[in-house]
């Protein structure tokens, strides 16, 4: 009697293996959609541009 060959066994655990594998690399990462933050107005502290900006009204 012959014993069945162990290939047929090793590809099943080899396929469910990369499946699983698969589906857990395909669950990492952020959910939802992609955004970037929105840009944020710039402000200006400095003396000299605000004097600027009042001398130059004509």
């Amino acid at each position: 009697m012959q014993r069945p060959s162990p290939t047929p066994m090793l590809s099943r655990r080899l396929g469910a293996g990369m499946l699983l594998a698969t589906l857990l690399l395909a669950g990492c990462g952020q959910k939802g959609p992609l955004y970037l933050p929105a840009d944020e107005p710039i402000t200006s502290t400095d003396d000299t541009a605000s004097a600027a900006a009042t001398t130059n009204q004509d």
